[in-house]
């Protein structure tokens, strides 16, 4: 299978036209035999890319005092305080664009029940409740770690569509990227990738191109 993705990334990559942006590549895969119904059945995680996502990531820090401080100076591209956070309780449609311009929410484990009162309502439904982390982490690796991070879910629909590179990354990376997902189905699935029933890589704007 490993050459049947090589050969589909480099196809997929070969049939989009020139944008004049760099487009994503994702890889789209139906499963058969899943019953979705069943909430055993549904899959929710976090897949480390060996060679990283290709774009920019979207970190937003919910903290106070050092933690703030250091997450602010090691770039993170928001960091809310305690203050904001109730503000954001009361700007429902504020909160939403700040949901939806983020990647990834982390908060300060000691305000977690506050993110639950004040944005659980609007990171819920959009599954990105924050990762909690001891006041005393160090932002630098964890924001490391989420810019090559996906999420693989399988929800209402037996499909998962994730992110696995960008169109200037070499082949050869984004065929291991896709494997990296692949291997969260073989530990997920009863039968693994067995029970894949087709599975398509895509840009952003391209055509689908099959890979099984």
């Amino acid at each position: 299978m490993k050459q049947d993705i090589l050969e589909s990334v480099k196809k997929a990559k070969e049939e989009s036209k020139p944008r004049n942006f760099t487009q994503s590549i994702d890889v789209v895969i139906t499963i058969k035999d899943l019953d979705v119904k069943k909430p055993e059945n549904r899959i929710d995680e976090e897949v480390l890319l060996p060679n990283g996502r290709g774009k920019d990531v979207k970190i937003a820090f919910i903290a106070d005092g050092e933690l703030a401080l250091q997450a602010k100076n090691a770039g993170a591209n928001m960091v809310i305080n305690k203050g904001e956070l109730e503000e954001m309780g009361k700007d429902r449609k504020g909160a939403k664009k700040i949901a939806n311009r983020h990647d990834f929410f982390v908060a300060q484990a000691d305000m977690m029940p506050l993110v639950g009162r004040f944005l659980g309502p609007v990171l819920g439904p959009r599954k990105k409740m924050p990762k909690p982390v001891p006041a005393t982490a160090k932002p630098e690796p964890i924001m490391e770690r989420l810019k090559s991070t996906v999420k693989v879910r399988i929800k209402d629909q037996p499909v998962i569509q994730a992110l696995v590179g960008t169109q200037d990354m070499e082949d050869e990376l984004i065929a291991a990227n896709i494997d990296a997902v692949l291997a969260v189905l073989d530990q997920k699935l009863e039968k693994g990738r067995n029970q894949i029933k087709s599975m398509y890589v895509k840009t952003t704007m391209g055509p689908v191109v099959r890979v099984i």
